[in-house]
């Protein structure tokens, strides 16, 4: 089942951090992207924690540009998904929720010739990502190609999911890269400094560590 989107207009924040998301709920498998969007909150402005403005990283290659957090549905349940344009109105994307609960979002441009990727449910033990034009096929888990053409696999669109089950697309990650460093990549490219103290230090490509998201959260507490 697909949900669309949330009816109203897309709740993009202003600069001036306006118009927050409400505040994350704890404790679950989310929390070290929470604790990014949280150290993310405090980049631009001084901004108050939730209230964050983050910078994308790119979906394909071609598609660098910057985003604030757009919800992208108000809920999302097993099976369910959600298409929309993030981190730019050119860069189509979806958003799963898994079976055993987790949300994942990706690209829905195949990385082999920019043909659209669709979700087929009914295909392998969690689905999979298909790209009808060659036959190209992403692992919906990982995004990693499991089949066909494509050279890489699909970039990421960062998902959390707020109290009230709404979800939020916060940030992106390229091919191959884990989304806590691509949310550290965008946070270097805004304030180096800032990116050293949450630990940001890693390699390009190396997962974070686990002192970048004590950091993180330690920075965002103050």
């Amino acid at each position: 089942m697909t949900v669309p989107p949330p009816e109203e207009q897309p709740h993009r924040l202003d600069p001036d951090g306006a118009a927050a998301p409400p505040a994350f709920g704890q404790g679950d498998s989310r929390s070290t992207r929470r604790d990014c969007l949280r150290l993310l909150a405090t980049v631009s402005g001084g901004l108050a924690v939730g209230s964050c403005v983050v910078a994308a990283g790119v979906l394909p290659r071609h598609g660098d540009g910057s985003a604030d957090p757009l919800q992208v549905a108000t809920q999302l349940g097993p099976g369910e998904t959600v298409t929309f344009n993030y981190p730019t109105a050119h860069d189509p994307a979806i958003g799963i929720r898994l079976a055993n609960g987790a949300v994942v979002g990706y690209s829905s441009i195949c990385t082999h010739l920019a043909c659209a990727v669709l979700w087929r449910p009914d295909h392998g033990a969690a689905g999979e990502l298909y790209c009808p034009c060659h036959e190209g096929t992403f692992d919906v888990r990982t995004g990693d190609v499991t089949g066909g053409p494509p050279p890489r696999g699909l970039p990421k669109v960062v998902l959390v999911e707020d109290q009230a089950g709404g979800i939020w697309a916060i940030g992106t990650a390229r091919s191959g890269e884990s989304e806590e460093h691509g949310l550290c990549r965008q946070l270097r490219e805004r304030d180096p400094q800032l990116a050293d103290q949450a630990g940001c230090n890693e390699a390009p490509g190396a997962p974070a560590s686990a002192s970048a998201s004590a950091s993180a959260t330690a920075v965002a507490s103050t």
